[in-house]
């Protein structure tokens, strides 16, 4: 069986304990015959997986990884190099490039035990204060060419060293403490970054978290009554608020109640006057209805009566008169007669006198 490779002949010297590598590459054609060429094959095989695997095992070796959210960096004879790779795997020249990663997420620096006297002259301490801070990656290299690989020591805890130093220098112990605590974060952070934009434009600070300073305990003491009694006077206060908060809600309930009632009352004194002025109409329509009825009644009698008035005038004529007297007297079965019969017998005139006088006066009494 004829196979044609590429031989590669790796020779390893040891020399004071280190690996020097020397690789020489040679193209020839031999043949694998039988047993003797399959071990030679096998032989090639470990001498390129041993020479790979020291390769990669090494600290100087070749293959590197840059982990997610880094950047790989190189210097190469102390110098920086403009070659930034991102994360994954990449080759380097053995103890000749040196790498570091660099980390261009969000990353939390913490400085500890910060030391400061205020305007008093009142030692106090800070235990830790957080920065939250970024390096943009079009800033790596010259953020580390100017400022190294610590590049946060000098931008970050050494600044807030100084800048709460001058924090403190400028303000009282009440002002740091307890007036401009909620304060502190915020200046903090403006100080820092105003410099870095000046200086270091790579650095971003995204926020800064400032604990509560450790002062004396006689004056801490202070403190602590100085916010109990101011405690207990916000309490007063609230007390007093809600009293008057209570009072003026009693005042409005008391005011709603009694211009409700007097709403009500005003309510009932127009349905009262309604229904007086109501009954007053319906009383004035009945007397008008009832004037107007008896009116109706008296000229229908007076009509009656004067219709009456003058059928008897047409009707009681003398000659009627005379006739039903006449008819009246002979209707009579017994006349008594006195001493003056001839009075019996009237004279017509003297009866008709007598009777145009009675049908005149009973018209005039009508």
């Amino acid at each position: 069986m004829v196979n044609e490779i590429n031989s590669l002949y790796l020779n390893f010297s040891y020399k004071q304990g280190q690996i020097v590598n020397r690789i020489r590459f040679r193209r020839s054609f031999f043949l694998v015959k039988g047993k003797d060429g399959i071990f030679d094959f096998l032989m090639v095989g470990a001498q390129i997986f041993g020479f790979v695997g020291i390769s990669f095992s090494a600290p100087s070796s070749i293959l590197h990884q840059v982990p997610e959210g880094h950047v790989g960096v190189y210097w190469r004879g102390g110098a920086l190099l403009e070659t930034i790779t991102p994360p994954g795997f990449h080759l380097k020249l053995p103890w000749i490039t040196q790498f570091e990663p660099i980390q261009v997420t969000l990353q939390t620096d913490q400085v500890r035990d910060i030391p400061c006297g205020t305007k008093g002259g009142v030692m106090i301490s800070f235990d830790k204060i957080e920065v939250v801070n970024r390096l943009r990656k079009e800033f790596v290299h010259e953020t580390l060419l100017n400022y190294g690989v610590h590049y946060d020591k000098t931008w970050i805890y050494d600044k807030i060293h100084h800048e709460i130093n001058q924090f403190c220098s400028a303000h009282s112990l009440q002002q740091v403490y307890i007036d401009m605590f909620d304060q502190i974060d915020e200046t903090m952070k403006e100080a820092i970054q105003r410099d870095c934009t000046r200086y270091a434009p790579g650095i971003e600070i995204i926020s800064v978290r400032v604990t509560k300073p450790n002062i004396p305990g006689t004056i801490r003491r202070n403190f602590e009554l100085m916010e109990e009694e101011r405690t207990k006077a916000l309490i007063a206060i609230e007390k007093q608020k809600v009293a008057e908060k209570e009072a003026e809600t009693q005042k409005k309930i008391a005011l709603s109640e009694a211009e409700k009632n007097a709403q009500v009352s005003k309510i009932l004194m127009e349905q009262k006057l309604m229904e007086k002025d109501s009954s007053k109409r319906q009383q004035q329509i009945d007397n008008e209805m009832f004037l107007a009825r008896e009116k109706a009644l008296t000229d229908a009698n007076y009509y009656r009566i004067t219709r009456e008035a003058e059928a008897n005038r047409l009707k009681l004529t003398p000659e009627y008169l005379e006739l039903r007297f006449i008819e009246s007297i002979a209707n009579n079965s017994k006349i008594f007669f006195g001493e003056k019969i001839p009075n019996m017998i009237m004279d017509q005139r003297m009866l008709r006198n007598y009777l145009d006088t009675t049908s005149t006066q009973d018209h005039l009494e009508i």
